[in-house]
């Protein structure tokens, strides 16, 4: 199975997400948000799973739902690899790519995520 979080507030107002069944593991309610950048202080994280055949499919789901202001991405990862998706853009690579890393992280940047919020797990 996959694991990943996803913030609500990072969804567009009035987006959907359905079609790619997800086990929810947990719901919490934490400030992490720079308010410095627009985003609000607090953030509900919905920590899910997520079959592994499913992952590609879920990735174009969100980048579909993900609103594309204020920086916001979704990440998650099988056991090889590790998804990161962002309003509009997908990215998919194996766990432990410093490069490709190094290049999700450009594109994060340039979207206005603030650099402590570069902080998936591999």
């Amino acid at each position: 199975m996959a694991r990943g979080i996803l913030v609500a507030e990072s969804l567009k107002a009035g987006a959907t997400l359905s079609g790619t069944p997800l086990a929810l593991i947990s719901i919490t309610r934490v400030d992490a948000g720079d308010e410095t950048v627009g985003q609000p202080r607090t953030w509900t994280m919905i920590e899910f799973d997520v079959a592994d055949h499913e992952a590609p499919s879920l990735a174009r789901r969100l980048s579909q739902v993900i609103d594309p202001q204020l920086g916001w991405y979704c990440d998650f990862r099988t056991e090889s690899e590790t998804f990161v998706v962002f309003g509009g853009k997908e990215f998919q690579y194996q766990r432990g790519d410093a490069a490709a890393r190094a290049e999700v992280e450009a594109h994060a940047r340039s979207v206005g995520v603030p650099t402590a919020q570069l902080d998936w797990p591999e």
